[in-house]
C-alpha cells in the first residue's frame, strides 16, 4: 500500500532525492566510501558544500552581498543566535508574535535585551495574522515568522520595513518566491522543504555581521561560521548533501515559481473540500490559510473514530493536528504530490457520504 505522508516534519522528500541519497550512503561520488565516512575536508564534500550554498543563492536570487550558512541546532538555536549577533546590548528589537515558535524566539531575545512585541494574534489562539502594526525605526531588527506550522497561517506579503527584517521561514522556505534580497536574515530548519533534520539554513546580509558589540563564543558567532564556510566544526554531511539534492530538484522542477503553482493547486483542492464538506470546517478564516500546513476540524467529534479508520485504510499518515489546535493538519510541502491530496479529499467525501446515506 502506498503511504501518503502528511507529516509536519520531518517531512516528505522527493523520491529521486531519496534514491540518490541512498546510493551515496553506499558509494559517494565513486569513492568506494559512504558519504557519512568521508572527511568533510575532502574535495568531494567541499564541492557539495559549495553547491549547496550556491543553489540557495540561485533560488532566492541573491548576490554577493549575502552569505549562506549551513549550521546545526535547528531553528530553535537561531532564536538565541539572532539576538546575540544583531541586538546591541543597549539596543532594542521588534517582534511580531504569530505562534508558538515566535513566542519562543521572543523569550530567548528577552534574555539578551529589550524586546518590543509590536503585534500579536495570541488573543485568538494564533488563528489569524495581525495587520496594521507600526514598525519602530529605532530597533536593531524586526523578527517575523512567515508560516506557522501549528496554526496553519502564512504571510501573504512581507512588511516594508525601515529596519532589517529577520524571518523564520522554517516551514515554507523554497515553497514560493519571496523578496529575499530585501531582508536582513532568513533562517530555516531543513526538515520541511529542504532535507532531513540535522542542519539549519541561515542567509544573512554581510553588512549585518559583527556589529552587535558582544563578545560571542565561536560556535554562536555568524562571522566565525562565514569565515569557516560553514565548516568551522564538522558539518552534518548527510543533511547538507540531501539539502543540496533537494534544491537541485526544485530547480529542475522550474524553481520557486513552479513550486508555488504546484503548492497552490494542492492547497486549493483541499481548502475547497473543507469549505464544501458539511462535516468539516477550517481553523483559519481571515484569508491567511497556509499553502504548507492546512488545519481543519470536524464539526462533530463523534465522527473521529470512523474518519480516522478511513484514513488508515487509505494509507494516510501524519494528519493529526497539533495539540494546541486539535483536529487535523495536512502538511503539503513541495514533494507532496497532488494525487495524495486527492486521496485525502476522497476520504473526506466518503465520510460525508456515509453519514448522508
Amino acid at each position: 500500500m502506498k503511504i501518503h505522508n502528511f507529516s509536519a516534519g520531518p517531512a516528505i522528500l522527493p523520491r529521486t532525492v531519496l534514491e540518490q541519497a541512498s546510493a551515496a550512503l553506499l558509494d559517494f561520488n565513486g569513492t568506494g566510501l559512504s558519504l557519512i565516512e568521508v572527511s568533510h575536508r575532502d574535495k568531494d564534500f567541499e564541492g557539495v558544500m559549495h553547491e549547496a550554498r550556491a543553489a540557495v543563492k540561485r533560488l532566492l536570487g541573491l548576490g554577493d552581498d549575502f552569505e549562506v550558512l549551513y549550521l546545526q541546532g535547528g531553528a530553535s538555536l537561531q532564536f538565541a543566535m539572532v539576538p546575540m549577533n544583531l541586538l546591541r546590548p543597549d539596543g532594542k528589537a521588534a517582534y511580531v508574535n504569530t505562534g508558538t515558535w515566535a513566542t519562543k524566539a521572543i523569550e530567548d531575545a528577552q534574555k539578551l535585551g529589550e524586546v518590543q512585541v509590536i503585534a500579536s494574534s495570541e488573543d485568538k489562539n494564533f488563528s489569524y495574522l495581525p495587520t496594521g502594526y507600526t514598525i519602530p525605526k529605532d530597533v536593531d531588527y524586526l523578527h517575523i515568522t512567515s508560516n506557522n506550522t501549528i496554526y496553519g497561517t502564512q504571510m501573504q506579503s512581507f512588511p516594508d520595513s525601515p529596519v532589517p527584517v529577520v524571518c523564520d521561514m522554517s516551514s515554507d522556505i523554497f515553497s514560493r518566491p519571496v523578496p529575499a534580497s530585501s531582508m536582513g536574515l532568513i533562517y530555516a530548519g531543513a526538515q520541511k522543504n529542504m532535507g532531513p533534520a540535522g542542519t539549519t539554513l541561515v542567509v544573512i546580509r554581510k553588512d549585518l555581521v559583527g556589529h552587535s558589540g558582544r563578545r560571542l563564543n565561536a560556535m554562536l558567532d555568524y562571522g566565525v561560521h562565514i569565515k569557516g564556510q560553514s565548516m568551522y566544526n564538522t558539518p552534518p554531511v548527510f543533511a547538507v548533501y540531501v539539502s543540496m539534492l533537494t534544491l537541485q530538484w526544485i530547480e529542475a522542477q522550474g524553481g520557486l515559481t513552479a513550486m508555488e503553482k504546484h503548492n497552490r493547486a494542492k492547497a486549493g483542492l483541499l481548502y475547497a473540500e473543507i469549505e464544501r464538506n458539511t462535516l468539516f470546517r477550517p481553523t483559519v478564516t481571515d484569508g491567511t490559510g497556509s499553502l504548507m500546513n492546512v488545519t481543519f476540524v470536524l464539526h462533530d467529534s463523534k465522527h473521529e473514530v470512523v474518519f480516522e479508520g478511513l484514513l488508515r485504510e487509505a494509507g494516510i499518515s501524519g494528519l493529526k493536528g497539533h495539540r494546541s489546535v486539535g483536529g487535523y493538519r495536512a502538511s503539503l510541502y513541495n514533494a507532496m504530490p497532488i494525487e495524495s491530496v486527492q486521496v485525502l479529499v476522497d476520504v473526506m467525501q466518503a465520510l460525508e457520504n456515509q453519514y448522508a446515506s
